[in-house]
């Protein structure tokens, strides 16, 4: 693709990655089949190739309008086009660039700006999201279907966190409103890795890891999250922890990208480079130490259906990995058509763009429902929650299953 960016961006940091990404785009279309937003919208600017024109002609120094920004916001950033494209076009990082150049070139309406500035206050905020959660829980009776949805029911308490007692320790993430939602999953994985003969360990004061609010567009504010994490986080590298490991994806496939969100701070490169490194999803961890785990009980697993959500399967290029522990565990797998396509969920997504969100749950239920499983299995709280709230079937997060299958 020829580009000609304009004087306000081309020589500086963003305009130079911005230039390379888009010469490597060749129009092919691949990306188009794998869209979610194209497949049900059928227009060409809410789908890769289409939006990488209007963020080229934004960069170009063309006229920026609300329709530019209209159609970025329909992205889900699920980056299945980056796993279709064969030229290896960086989308997501141009679309970071594109939104934060839209975002400072037009004005939303009042409601929009105010809707996302509660999402990036409350959200991040461990104990004012749970707080909200309860108060929330107690009014959900009286509160209209379509809202009530919005609130998810309680989960069962979570078990002991198993004590740290051996050499091998590794870090987890606590994260923002993953221990308000489902408390149990990062108990789970303590007590499976204890099981293998590592500690898994919560940093005190680790808070978001700056996803939520660096895809809002509040991006310095999302960097400022994302060193804050580093600092919680650094004593323990000092100390020698093994890995950084991340029972939601979503979050994971963020820290892996520190080293190059923060490559230009010099307090903080050579940190974020070496978190990126030392960062890994629960599911890399358990499939290397699964022969630890064996002889298992004899009782089966049940039926499932699991769902990779995007962070996993596009964002950290991880296919299978989880699928293969639940076969070995003695889980029977149903298939599941289309398993490459968002449920929907993609952070805020499900709250800002409602309509669009709720078409691609549906489809999603109905194929991960086609199998007739007994419960559906997923890997990150934020396709956990906006799945159950559109079904009675039992989601899950899948070490919380494999922990209940090892009794």
């Amino acid at each position: 693709m020829q580009t000609a960016l304009a004087d306000f961006i081309r020589d500086t940091p963003e305009g130079r990655e911005a230039d390379a990404i888009l010469r490597k785009c060749v129009h092919c279309g691949f990306c188009t089949a794998t869209c979610p937003t194209y497949l049900l919208l059928g227009d060409e600017n809410d789908g890769p190739r289409g939006r990488i024109y209007l963020m080229k002609q934004a960069l170009e120094g063309q006229e920026i309008t609300d329709k530019t920004r209209l159609h970025l916001d329909r992205c889900l950033t699920c980056r299945a086009c980056e796993t279709t494209c064969p030229s290896g076009v960086q989308y997501g990082r141009l679309l970071d660039i594109g939104r934060k150049l839209v975002e400072e070139k037009t004005a939303r309406p009042a409601w929009e700006r105010l809707k996302r500035r509660v999402l990036a206050e409350v959200l991040p905020r461990r104990s004012l999201f749970a707080l909200l959660l309860m108060l929330g829980r107690l009014a959900r009776p009286f509160l209209p279907a379509r809202l009530a949805e919005k609130v998810p029911a309680p989960r069962p308490a979570a078990s002991a966190w198993s004590a740290p007692r051996h050499a091998r320790k590794m870090l987890a993430l606590a994260g923002c409103v993953q221990p308000a939602l489902s408390p149990d999953i990062n108990v789970a994985a303590a007590r499976v890795l204890d099981r293998i003969g590592i500690s898994l360990i919560e940093a005190k004061g680790a808070g978001c890891c700056g996803g939520l609010r660096y895809h809002l567009d509040y991006q310095e504010d999302g960097l400022d999250d994302m060193r804050a994490l580093i600092d919680s986080w650094w004593p323990h590298v000092e100390n020698g922890v093994e890995a950084i490991v991340m029972t939601a994806s979503g979050c994971g496939v963020t820290v892996k990208e520190y080293a190059h969100l923060l490559r230009h701070d010099p307090a903080y490169a050579g940190k974020a480079e070496k978190i990126s490194a030392m960062t890994r999803d629960i599911s890399t961890v358990i499939d290397a130490e699964y022969a630890r785990l064996e002889p298992l009980p004899e009782k089966k697993g049940g039926r499932i259906a699991f769902h990779p959500p995007c962070t996993l399967q596009h964002g950290q290029d991880i296919k299978g990995l989880t699928e293969r522990v639940l076969a070995r565990a003695g889980f029977e797998l149903t298939p599941v058509p289309d398993s490459h396509l968002c449920c929907g969920s993609a952070g805020t997504y499900s709250i800002l763009q409602p309509e669009l969100s709720g078409q691609l749950r549906r489809n999603k239920l109905s194929a991960l429902a086609s199998g007739e499983p007994e419960e559906i299995l997923t890997a990150n709280i934020g396709c956990l929650a906006h799945l159950q709230s559109g079904t009675e079937r039992p989601v899950r997060h899948w070490i919380v299953a494999l922990e209940e299958r090892l009794g």
